[in-house]
C-alpha cells in the first residue's frame, strides 16, 4: 500500500482551518442558527404572517410545523461542533423548497432564502470532514 494521501471516502484528509477562518465559520454559523431559531419558532408559535404563508401555500398547516421542526432542530445543531455539518445539510433541501415556493406559488423575492441556502451550502462544504467520516463509517 502507498503512503500518499489519496481522496477516498474511507481515508479523507480533516480540513484544515486558520483560526481567521474557523471565527469566521462559526460568525456564520451563529448567525444563520439565529435566524433560523426565529424563523421556525414564529411558525412553530403560530405567527399570524406564518399561518396566512402556508394557507398560501396551501399544502396545509402540518407543513408549517415541520418547516418550523426542521428549522429549529438544524439551528441548535448549528451550534453543537459535532452536529453543524449535518443541520447545514438539513437545511439545504429546506431553503431550495422555499426558494422554489417564492418563485413558482407566493411570489415575492426568494433573496433571504437564497442567502440562506448559500450560508448553509458554505457550512456544509466547510465541514464535509464531519459528513465524509459518517459516509465513510457506515460503507
Amino acid at each position: 500500500m502507498s503512503n500518499s494521501p489519496s481522496m477516498t471516502a474511507a481515508h479523507t484528509l480533516p480540513v484544515h482551518r486558520s483560526r481567521l477562518a474557523l471565527i469566521a465559520l462559526w460568525g456564520v454559523q451563529v448567525v444563520l442558527a439565529g435566524m433560523f431559531l426565529l424563523a421556525g419558532g414564529s411558525k412553530l408559535a403560530g405567527a399570524a404572517a406564518m399561518v396566512a404563508l402556508f394557507d398560501a401555500v396551501g399544502v396545509g398547516q402540518w407543513f408549517r410545523y415541520v418547516t418550523g421542526g426542521i428549522e429549529v432542530v438544524s439551528a441548535v445543531a448549528l451550534l453543537v461542533p459535532s452536529l453543524a455539518a449535518f443541520g447545514a445539510v438539513a437545511l439545504v433541501p429546506t431553503m431550495i423548497g422555499a426558494i422554489a415556493t417564492h418563485l413558482f406559488i407566493i411570489g415575492g423575492s426568494p433573496a433571504v432564502p437564497v442567502l440562506l441556502l448559500v450560508g448553509s451550502l458554505v457550512i456544509a462544504w466547510a465541514r464535509r470532514d464531519q459528513l465524509s467520516r459518517v459516509v465513510s463509517s457506515v460503507s
